[in-house]
């Protein structure tokens, strides 16, 4: 049998446990958006339209209280989960997939086709398309950010290429401190959320004085009062305003893949779920766009070019209103102007250029979280041995996976450049990611009835009715995404392709890649070497036996030392003795399936924290054969697969 000589044995550095409640929430993506959002997407919102073409604008605040009732829902099976699943780790919600399913049929782990294991993968590849998708657009909202404040310093336009480098370096930046570890953003975190809720509120509050003293004299505004601003106007309209609005509510659950960096994370997590939750969608969104809503009036206006035809010359159009909020590349903007200019005396441009300041300080605290979930998401598959090793490599300092964020931040910058140059383009892949979310939200629900069905803790309305509503809400918007822009104009079909040509490769590639690594991890032999102590023996065989992990060992008589050189931490020992100690060497067929957990249960057996514990060490095993059937591979070890070890009632 031949054995490669490469030593798969990799020194993890400590995940030291510094987070409390307030470091768990503020890392949360969500509560960092709102700034950023109400300046990016309020466009979009009062552009957008039924698929009769009739403006859906005045259920823009409506449609954003449909959105947070889905965000809810799938908040609560998120603090559940988290509860009774503290020790998640970087894994998340892949973790809660998988133990929810072990749990429930009381496995202690999963086979290579095993119903928990395809719910992992499933998981992973919803949560992939959400969160390494989304980086890369924030990124190119950064780099457009950048372009509009130098248009209005300068009257120049960026060019794509320029942006691109702009967006480029960005990406590089924040993945550098999102590198540096989860201290470094926290307290970058706290600058940014106290930054912009500070500048929210003042514009808010502005807004709202401007359409209780009216210093312009407006007579046709948008809304015609408070009650206007909130009610509904049509369900269609609602529904509309929700798949949008669902784009700046989503992250509450990025804090989960904090865990293994949160004290007490059964407690405080699902605290930070909520928390952020409620300061991002019911404080800081429904109180900036109640003060928006309000102040618009015909007083808003926006000129418009028109292209020249065959038939007529380029001209202008002017347009108020929400008609000027839809036509503008930042409205926003526009209306902080207007508030500095009629209430402060002309110094209208300035405030804006303050407001947009604070919000591209916004977008990077977003970008930096959404970073940070995504390579913790991609760790904990790395670690399960569900994605290549390497994304699983943690820095020996600052203990962050940098492997992972090296490749992040080159499919960020390849996004952000697409991002710039389309418009169509952005659209299509924040339609894939939106898609990834509703799928993982969904499915998350699911997990919350599986692992509590049987639970003695089982609540009919925490763990049965709410995840079920979650479940169905996410579905319908899901579905609603894809329905509404297949039937939309000529763009939204083909942000609509853009999105189903992502998603849709994505779900190929991951396909591709599960078959083969379950074929590998099904049939592939490995040989583990481990050195004990004499004593030992009879528990390491004990716990091998009860795992179900031992079909056969051979076991040699060996002397040897370590890092210690033999000394038992006694004083007797010259500088430059050494001393060979009896041990025993063990050599265990596995496949490569049980490894990770055979390495697992031999430690929990080996360890006594002193020294002379032993030496675990993997080597791949190319071929093996049972001499009296001829079997090879893993039916030479196993003769046939084994099941999964349980629990023991």
């Amino acid at each position: 049998m031949a054995q490669s000589q490469k030593v798969e044995s990799v020194l993890q550095p400590t995940i030291k446990p510094t987070l409390g409640l307030l470091g768990a929430t503020i890392n949360a993506m969500a509560l960092i958006a709102p700034g950023a959002f109400l300046w990016i997407t309020y466009q979009l919102q009062a552009a957008a339209t039924a698929p009769s073409g009739a403006s859906v604008a005045s259920d823009t605040w409506a449609g954003i209280i449909v959105a947070l009732g889905v965000c809810f829902l799938t908040a609560f099976s998120y603090a559940e989960l988290a509860k009774i699943y503290p020790e998640a780790g970087f894994a998340s919600c892949v973790y809660f997939a998988e133990k929810a399913f072990l749990d429930s049929k009381g496995e202690t782990r999963t086979a290579p086709t095993s119903l928990a294991r395809l719910a992992k993968l499933a998981t992973g590849w919803s949560a992939h398309l959400f969160y390494w998708v989304y980086p890369g657009v924030m990124v190119a909202f950064m780099a457009t950010l950048i372009g509009y404040l130098y248009n209005a310093f300068t009257g120049n336009t960026l060019s794509n290429t320029e942006l691109t480098v702009i967006g480029i370096v960005f990406a590089m930046v924040t993945g550098y401190i999102g590198y540096r570890g989860v201290t470094g953003s926290t307290m970058t975190n706290i600058w940014v959320n106290g930054i912009q809720l500070v500048s929210l509120v003042i514009f808010s509050g502005l807004a709202i004085y401007y359409r209780m003293s009216n210093p312009q004299g407006a007579t046709q505004w948008a809304w015609s009062g408070a009650w206007d601003v909130v009610k509904f106007h049509s369900i269609q309209g609602v529904l509309v305003q929700a798949t949008i609005a669902i784009l700046i509510l989503v992250g509450f659950e990025s804090c989960t893949a904090l865990s293994a960096e949160t004290i007490e994370p059964e407690k405080n997590i699902p605290k930070a779920i909520i928390l952020a939750l409620v300061i991002q969608g019911l404080i800081a969104y429904l109180f900036e766009y109640f003060a928006t809503g309000l102040m618009i009036s015909e007083k808003y206006t926006i000129s418009t070019a028109v292209a020249a035809t065959a038939t007529t010359p380029a001209t202008t159009t002017t347009v108020t209103g929400l008609a000027a909020a839809a036509a503008s590349s930042a409205p926003i903007g526009d209306l902080t102007r207007m508030l500095g200019d009629s209430l402060f005396h002309g110094i209208g441009f300035g405030l804006m250029i303050t407001m947009a300041i604070t919000v591209a300080i916004a977008v990077v605290g977003t970008t930096l979280a959404c970073m940070n979930t995504a390579i913790r998401v991609t760790c904990g598959m790395a670690e399960d041995r569900e994605l290549p090793d390497a994304l699983g490599f943690l820095h020996e300092k600052h203990s962050t996976p940098h492997a992972a964020m090296i490749v992040l931040v080159v499919l960020s910058s390849v996004i952000a450049a697409i991002g710039v140059r389309s418009v169509d383009g952005l659209t299509g892949i924040t339609l894939a990611s939106n898609l990834g979310t509703f799928c993982l939200y969904g499915l998350t629900c699911i997990w919350t009835i599986v692992a509590f069905k049987g639970r003695k803790d089982f609540n009919i309305l925490k763990h049965g009715i709410v995840p079920f509503l979650g479940l169905v809400t996410n579905t319908i918007m899901a579905a609603a995404i894809v329905y509404l822009y297949i039937i939309g104009n000529a763009d939204s079909v083909l942000e609509a392709k853009i999105c189903f040509a992502i998603a849709g490769g994505w779900a190929a590639l991951a396909l591709l890649y599960v078959t083969v690594t379950t074929v590998h991890k099904s049939y592939k032999v490995r040989m583990l070497t481990c050195v004990i102590r004499p004593e030992q023996l009879n528990d390491v065989t004990a716990a091998l036996k009860r795992e179900d992990l031992m079909m056969g060992m051979t076991i040699i008589d060996v002397r040897g030392f370590g890092r210690q050189r033999g000394d038992k931490g006694t004083n007797g020992m010259k500088e430059d003795e050494v001393r060979f100690l009896p041990k025993l060497k063990l050599e265990i067929l596995v496949r490569d399936w049980d490894v990770e957990h055979t390495m697992d249960t031999l430690a929990e057996t080996l360890r006594t924290g002193n020294i002379g514990d032993g030496k675990i060490v993997v080597f791949d095993a190319s071929s093996a054969m049972r001499v009296r059937t001829g079997e090879k591979g893993i039916r030479a070890v196993y003769g046939e697969e084994p099941k999964p070890a349980v629990l023991s009632k």
